[in-house]
């Protein structure tokens, strides 16, 4: 059963969705309810919320888009241009577009062949992709991806890497049992070096975690890893984390008692998480974020001192 007008979403860049592909017949359908979301500009304005219960075995993105909602596209109409008359744009040097993600993460096939199945979450983002054209992971589908993992054939409990994270391991740990996710603690106590099979979360301090070779200390920016924010490490004091605005640019010195919750995927490589901060306290902070209150659309979230959950990269008042 759908809730509202249906998804209104549109292709992500540069993958192509072929309306037409899309006329084969139900099929067997798949038990759950798959949520669709809409959003813009980095998931701070909800356009439109829907639900499919059991959706068949032909549901595609694309066809709950062409059904629920007003597209227009481009080049033969092998891309959506517009949904609702939203459209990709460029506006005074800066470039606008959609882009979609399931269960967390950055669908690499345009959506005509993207399947929609029982239990996915589907979210569709209009935003700024100027400095970041690429954001592989997020963290606003929470419990995705965790919970489609743990609910597999395989049935992987989700390894939470303790690294040095103290109580907040524990804290993980229970947030994702609450969400019906079966979780391992693995408190090895240092960064890995092997490879990983599925999802994961690294919870420690920032200069227990920036070691893992999924995080690599978050070099390269935005740009590289699709994560609004910095730790930044004066002499002789803590590291004090700093949030970016959608140009990449500093917006607020959020400092040393700020804990960061945010997703990364390095190449073809399953998501990994971190829930980090500069010392005990921030990364307890980040751990108790986790829960669809906090979470819900949010590329990535940081805990500063005050306890309230900021959203990043930092939008309109909140930068600067």
């Amino acid at each position: 059963m759908r809730s509202g007008r249906g998804l209104a979403g549109a292709a992500a860049l540069g993958c192509a969705v072929a309306l037409a592909g899309c006329g084969f017949g139900p099929g067997e359908s798949s038990e759950g309810a798959a949520t669709l979301t809409v959003t813009r500009d980095y998931g701070s304005r909800t356009l439109v919320e829907a639900a499919d219960d059991d959706p068949p075995e032909s549901e595609t993105v694309i066809r709950l888009l062409d059904r629920d909602a007003e597209l227009t596209t481009r080049y033969g109409g092998g891309f959506v241009q517009s949904i609702d008359g939203v459209a990709g744009a460029e506006r005074g040097g800066r470039r606008f577009d959609w882009f979609f993600y399931v269960n967390g993460v950055e669908s690499p096939v345009g959506a005509a062949d993207v399947r929609v199945r029982g239990g996915d979450r589907i979210w569709w983002d209009y935003r700024d992709w100027t400095d970041a054209m690429r954001v592989p992971a997020v963290v606003g589908s929470w419990p995705e991806p965790f919970a489609q993992a743990s609910a597999s054939v395989d049935r992987a409990p989700v390894l939470v890497e303790c690294l040095d994270g103290g109580g907040a391991c524990a804290t993980v740990a229970a947030r994702l049992d609450e969400a019906g996710v079966e979780a391992r603690i693995d408190r090895r106590g240092r960064a890995p070096t092997g490879g990983q099979e599925g999802p994961r979360i690294l919870v420690g301090p920032w200069n227990e975690v920036r070691d893992d070779r999924a995080v690599d200390g978050l070099r390269g920016g935005p740009a590289a890893n699709g994560v609004f924010a910095a730790f930044e490490r004066p002499i002789g004091a803590s590291y004090a984390l700093t949030a970016l605005d959608p140009t990449a640019a500093p917006a607020g010195d959020l400092g040393s008692r700020a804990g960061l919750v945010a997703a990364l995927k390095p190449g073809d490589a399953p998501p990994t998480w971190i829930v980090t901060g500069s010392g005990a306290p921030a990364v307890r902070r980040a751990a108790n974020l986790l829960d669809r209150r906090d979470l819900r659309d949010r590329y990535a979230v940081a805990a500063p001192g005050n306890g309230r959950s900021v959203a990043l990269p930092l939008q309109g008042p909140e930068a600067g």
